[in-house]
């Protein structure tokens, strides 16, 4: 296409003109193959319409990030539900078009980024992107904060994790920081974010001690450390994407499950706050628990002797789904009874329970209730009886029932 593109650094040569010659083919750029490195391939190309689909049913979890290979930006769609309850979700349905051109290196995405490469040697300030790094690393540190014990665990204080908060203030930072086509390394705003968090000793409220890190490490990252992402990002495998992607969301949901575990609390019927981790060793320890864990250790050895399949149907036979065992308790009759003791049963009890024989009007509703448990239990006992004759073949009318 003869579309001049700016080089990496390491493409540079002393006096800042391109070292190293690129092959053009359809307006993309492709390097030799070197043995033994990384090299960037033609990237498949995406569709809008797929990215749009993805943006819509799946948008508040990132699906058309991921889609894009945008991984960070999908984690952090992840860990704010679409940008912070879908704001960010709604404010990408412009941006698409230019997100699936940058994912095609499409030549006028490319031309694009030229231009401002060209006008701007270093990423001009965002204020969308600097907002964005202070909410994540605010986010982050306040997650970690929340995630720390506040009572002694096996022996140990475990107050003293709170140094680690400044770490995850400036990976929230820096992960925001690196998403698209600017980067930048992570130590800037992780000494930023070390320097600042001491202000906890002269400002107590966590809240501005939180927000202050934040701040002053956003702005050390756009000060010194951001710059362009000159050539694309290389195309790692699925394997190595899912590894890295479920692995961050690993630890973010159990950073959560720390918070809730050690620090939430639940209420009790008389009003008062018990903490979770107690709630739920008294539950371990409850009856109830005990004799579930009986019942499905049962449920286990008896399928170790008669098999999984014959398990399942004893299992399933004693869910009732269709309401038969019920029946017969309610009609009063065993499993083994007759149709005529079954219809007999019947009439005698809807003689007994119909309402209009109740002269009681306290009583009333209660024969009301019952009545019409007998006609429900008759009915599903006779639909039992129609079915079995229909596949014997042996249907026969019954005669009509006269209360």
């Amino acid at each position: 296409m003869g579309i001049k593109q700016t080089a990496a650094p390491s493409q540079m040569n002393g006096n800042g003109t391109v070292g190293e010659s690129l092959i053009k083919k359809n307006g993309h750029t492709n390097q030799k193959r070197k043995p033994g490195k990384e090299y960037n391939a033609l990237p498949s190309q995406k569709s809008v319409v797929v990215a749009y689909i993805l943006w819509l049913f799946g948008g508040i979890f990132g699906l058309h990030h991921i889609y894009l290979h945008r991984d960070r930006h999908a984690f952090l769609w992840w860990c704010t539900i679409g940008g912070y309850m879908g704001i960010g979700w709604l404010s990408e349905i412009f941006m698409i078009p230019e997100y699936v051109r940058d994912a095609n290196e499409d030549p006028r995405f490319i031309k694009s980024f030229v231009a401002r490469l060209q006008a701007n040697p270093r990423p001009t300030y965002s204020s969308k992107r600097f907002l964005g790094q202070v909410m994540i690393g605010y986010l982050f540190g306040q997650l970690v904060a929340m995630a720390i014990p506040q009572t002694i665990v096996v022996g140990i204080d475990w107050t003293f994790l709170h140094w680690s908060i400044p770490i995850f203030v400036s990976l929230g930072v820096w992960t925001v920081g690196n998403v698209g086509r600017e980067c930048g390394v992570l130590w800037h705003c992780l000494v930023a974010a070390g320097v600042a968090y001491p202000v906890r000793y002269i400002i107590y409220d966590e809240t501005y001690t939180l927000l202050i890190t934040a701040i002053f490490s956003s702005l050390i990252f756009d000060a010194f450390s951001k710059q362009w992402r000159r050539t694309p990002p290389s195309r790692r495998g699925v394997c190595t994407r899912t590894l890295k992607f479920s692995g961050a969301l690993c630890i973010y949901f159990a950073a959560w499950g720390c918070f809730i575990y050690f620090n939430g609390t639940i209420s009790d019927e008389d009003g008062g706050e018990v903490p979770i981790h107690e709630a739920l060793n008294n539950f371990l320890a409850s009856a109830w628990w005990t004799d579930l864990k009986q019942v499905l250790l049962d449920t286990y050895n008896y399928a170790q002797h008669h098999g999984w399949y014959e398990t399942w149907k004893e299992v399933f036979e004693s869910m009732d789904v269709d309401g038969e065992r019920n029946a017969y308790k309610v009609l009063g009759v065993s499993a083994t009874a007759s149709q005529s003791e079954i219809t007999a049963a019947y009439r005698k009890l809807s003689k007994e329970f119909h309402p209009d024989k109740v002269k009681d009007e306290t009583q009333r509703k209660a024969a009301h209730q019952r009545f019409i448990e007998i006609q429900q239990a008759y009915s599903v006992l006779s639909k039992i009886k129609s079915s079995r004759r229909r596949k014997n073949k042996k249907f026969n009318e019954d005669d009509s029932i006269v209360l």
